[in-house]
């Protein structure tokens, strides 16, 4: 799933990937991004990220 996905149906997620240093949530690469390749290009734990997602949505 993308960042631009999960924004979409999720728009209170964006505190959390602001959170992990994903400050571009809005531009062409965020949009098309992966959870896991943003996670990996902004060195975070892709495990503690799903789950502070998991923990907003809920």
């Amino acid at each position: 799933m993308t960042i631009g996905d999960v924004l979409k149906q999720q728009p209170k997620t964006a505190d959390v990937f602001m959170k992990h240093g994903m400050h571009c949530l809005g531009c062409p690469s965020a949009t098309g991004e992966t959870i896991a390749q943003a996670a990996m290009v902004h060195g975070t734990d892709l495990d503690k990220l799903i789950d502070e997602l998991n923990k907003v949505v809920e």
